[in-house]
């Protein structure tokens, strides 16, 4: 029945599929890009697209491909309501791993401040490559029309949480750069940094995601017009 046996997973697969349909090949791309915002074994992607066909959310298309057969998933009506109710539900706060944020937190155990500096602030290289990705993606222009206005959301979110993120590591160099111990009950001002810490993650990889399928529509759209055929993605 409608809303049964769906998972955070099921709403991910139904959301990658779209309105303009995708293969499960093309699922499992997107998300080894680490562009999406929960990690999942190639296996599920493949899986879950079938058990969604299987319950009614997706149609299932076979089809000749350039090199294999190809199965194309499009969302059923059935579907695309289990995903429109699916948006209006009340966000829960994300769960999110942030390796950073445990490292802060078990440095009073006799942590090195310059080895835990070092470590914490590798992460400069990550947020250079968004922004990279951020600056390359809105300089291409070719994000579908219907989803313009969301990805500039993500897009402006985005760079708030990457200059976020690298204002709080400035402070963590300013705090631990001396080389003096973290007194025992903590730094107050590293603590007020660490929900940045924890949404960075998260909101990066949205931003990825988004990126990614913009990119993904731009390529099957020129594939299209070079090869007079073409499925865009988006």
């Amino acid at each position: 029945m409608p809303g049964a046996a769906l998972t955070p997973f099921s709403y991910a697969i139904l959301a990658l599929v779209g309105e303009g349909g995708t293969g499960a090949h093309d699922i499992v791309q997107l998300l080894r890009r680490g562009t999406a915002y929960w990690a999942a074994a190639d296996s599920h992607c493949y899986a879950e697209p079938k058990r969604l066909a299987g319950l009614g959310y997706l149609t299932a298309e076979r089809g000749t491909g350039k090199t294999r057969d190809r199965t194309t998933y499009r969302l059923t009506a059935q579907g695309r309501d289990a995903l429109r109710a699916w948006l209006v539900e009340p966000t829960p706060f994300p769960r999110i791993q942030d390796e950073g944020a445990i490292r802060l937190l078990a440095a009073s155990s006799g942590a090195d401040d310059e080895a835990l500096l070092a470590s914490l602030t590798a992460v400069r290289a990550d947020l250079d490559a968004i922004a990279a990705d951020l600056d390359a993606n809105e300089q291409v222009g070719l994000e579908p029309p219907h989803r313009l206005r969301y990805l500039r959301l993500v897009h402006r979110l985005g760079r708030s949480v990457v200059e976020s993120r690298r204002a709080w590591l400035d402070e963590v160099e300013a705090e631990l750069g001396g080389g003096a111990s973290a007194p025992a009950g903590g730094a107050p001002g590293l603590a007020g940094g660490l929900l940045a810490i924890f949404l960075a993650p998260l909101v990066a990889s949205l931003i990825q995601l988004a990126i990614s399928r913009s990119r993904e529509y731009a390529a099957d759209e020129y594939a299209a017009r070079l090869i007079g055929d073409g499925m865009p993605l988006a």
